[in-house]
């Protein structure tokens, strides 16, 4: 039985925002932040304060741009790498929206992206808000060292987005011409990687096996499709996910790249693999990605979220670093 949902409703995205950190700012998309700040703090004494305002502010703009306000919205699945998805909970608990929060680490977009299809497809829900985010300090000091500690990164390590990104789904109507029309829940993949230095590696068997598994049952091909994005692998696990589904003979062209490979400017920004995060492929899909569409420059993208499925606990247990990648398919009405 084929794993791939098919969404018969066609569930829309009414709108979308993207906000970020000054980093963010000064990457290749920059330009496609709807908000970003040069302190990191969006006006609060601490960083995981930032962090829930800026899902608040998300939210906010893509509510304003859909013309809709909070009482519109039946729902809002939300996520960060907070413990106990503090960002979320105490950025969105103004809106008195039903919640529903979620850990998928990085893959965080697209698992709520799909929870939030599958509920407005079912009939549940006529409108729902999926929305994430990450700050890399406050990801820094959680899950790594402190942040005046100073450690030397190794080049395999990612550099956690300050970002967020929200999407408002709807059944129809006023949207911006984008539908979710299928998707693929990912399975965990343990490939018994304990270097948390290397999320890359840690992620990539489960995105290979998502986009194997994705194009054996659905007969596509990669060249159907502008982008196929995996959000958020980094370089090295790009590379790796390109090789593991070489060697099982699926080989992707040009069109497949990696949502912390295209946040940030290689050459210009010291920052290693490149982005991660919960809020990179989130404010990647809601800016750079949706305004694509807009301008009619893309019609086809496959969005592949991928986390890595630890906690600073089992790490310092010496238990291995799972994954998971969550497939969405995004097309043109």
């Amino acid at each position: 039985m084929s794993g791939i949902i098919k969404f018969g409703v066609r569930p829309e995205i009414l709108a979308s925002s993207a906000v970020g950190g000054y980093t963010e700012s000064k990457g290749n998309l920059g330009r496609y932040f709807d908000l970003t700040d040069p302190t990191d703090k969006f006006g609060k004494k601490t960083f995981e304060q930032a962090e829930s305002e800026m899902q608040r502010l998300a939210l906010n703009f893509a509510l304003k741009k859909s013309g809709l306000g909070p009482e519109d919205l039946e729902a809002v699945f939300a996520g960060d790498l907070m413990n106990q998805c503090t960002g979320s909970s105490f950025g969105l608990a103004g809106f008195g929206i039903p919640f529903f929060g979620l850990y998928g680490a990085c893959s965080t977009a697209a698992e709520s992206l799909i929870l939030a299809a599958m509920s407005v497809n079912a009939g549940y829900f006529s409108r729902a808000a999926a929305v994430s985010s990450s700050h890399n300090s406050a990801a820094e000091r959680q899950f790594r060292f402190p942040l005046g500690y100073g450690c030397q990164r190794p080049p395999t390590s990612q550099w956690t987005a300050t970002a967020s990104g929200a999407f408002i789904i709807g059944k129809g109507g006023e949207s911006t011409g984008v539908a979710l029309t299928e998707a693929l829940p990912g399975r965990i993949v343990d490939k018994g990687i304990t270097d948390q230095s290397n999320m890359g590696a840690a992620m990539a068997p489960a995105a290979a096996a998502t986009l194997y598994t994705y194009f054996t049952e659905s007969g596509n091909h990669p060249d159907d499709f502008d982008l196929i994005l995996t959000g958020d692998l980094g370089r090295e696990g790009h590379e790796i996910c390109y090789e593991l589904l070489s060697s099982s003979g699926l080989r992707l062209g040009e069109n497949f790249t990696d949502c912390g490979i295209l946040l940030y400017d290689s050459e210009a920004q010291d920052l290693h693999s490149g982005g991660s995060g919960c809020g990179c492929s989130a404010a990647v899909t809601a800016g750079f990605i949706m305004k694509r569409f807009a301008e009619s420059r893309l019609r086809n993208v496959l969005l592949v979220g991928t986390g890595a499925l630890m906690s600073p606990t089992s790490v310092l247990q010496g238990l291995a670093i799972p994954g998971i990648a969550h497939l969405v398919r995004f097309s043109s009405l």
